[in-house]
């Protein structure tokens, strides 16, 4: 789920390289349109507590919720019988093996619902930009050769910020999700970025912070670099 609603007035958006301060967003979290959706510009904004998300046909719409969910990887709670499926190795799980066909098939699943979907071929070749910049990786579950789950984001700093999974088979992107937040604080992560509210991740210990705490700890977190690997991940086995 993303924030809706337009309330306006909205800030527009130039070449320069620039956004608005978040805390000036409306109360929908909507705070600028228009942009463009370049590695720096998405890195700029993820930075500062703000995302994009838009449907086909409209302009890009730039988004800082209040208040933010977040999960701090020390406080994630994994229900029992997930723990045990994750034990069992029911799937195989890898890291940055499938980026751009997990973010495909989050957009197909969302449409095949009849949801729609932010993950417009713009975004998803954005991402898919970023992934090859080294800032977005994947975490995918596996049975056999066939790709079942996944949830791709952003890295910066000691920050993961979530933006989507998907799910073929039950269970599939809990234990991505599970999978990708345990080695996150192996790596000394202090944030991941949920986003929005929604009962499904408040069951792995998510928690609505206020927008001003959010940045506050964005800020400091940002730049305090994480014990993850420079580059892809998929050398690496969780």
């Amino acid at each position: 789920m993303r924030p809706g609603g337009l309330d306006m007035p909205v800030f527009c958006l130039t070449e320069k390289l620039a956004f608005p301060p978040p805390e000036l967003a409306a109360a929908s979290g909507l705070l600028a349109v228009g942009g463009d959706l370049s590695c720096p510009r998405l890195i700029l904004a993820y930075s500062q507590g703000i995302f994009p998300w838009y449907s086909q046909g409209e302009p890009i719409l730039w988004w800082s919720p209040d208040p933010r969910m977040v999960i701090i990887p020390s406080e994630l709670h994994v229900p029992r019988r997930l723990d045990r499926t994750i034990r069992q190795r029911v799937f195989r799980v890898t890291m940055d093996r499938a980026f751009r066909q997990v973010i495909e098939t989050c957009a197909e699943l969302r449409l095949k619902r009849g949801e729609g979907t932010w993950l417009t071929p713009e975004m998803r070749d954005a991402y898919s930009e970023l992934h090859a910049c080294e800032a977005a990786h994947s975490v995918e579950a596996w049975l056999g050769d066939r790709l079942v789950g996944g949830v791709y984001g952003l890295a910066l700093g000691s920050v993961f910020f979530g933006e989507s999974m998907f799910c073929r088979v039950s269970n599939a992107s809990k234990v991505a999700l599970v999978t990708l937040i345990r080695q996150l604080r192996l790596w000394d992560f202090q944030l991941v970025d949920c986003q929005v509210p929604t009962a499904h991740l408040a069951r792995f210990g998510a928690r609505k912070l206020p927008r001003s705490l959010f940045l506050r700890w964005l800020k400091t977190f940002i730049d305090r670099p994480s014990k993850a690997p420079p580059g892809r991940w998929d050398g690496l086995t969780p």
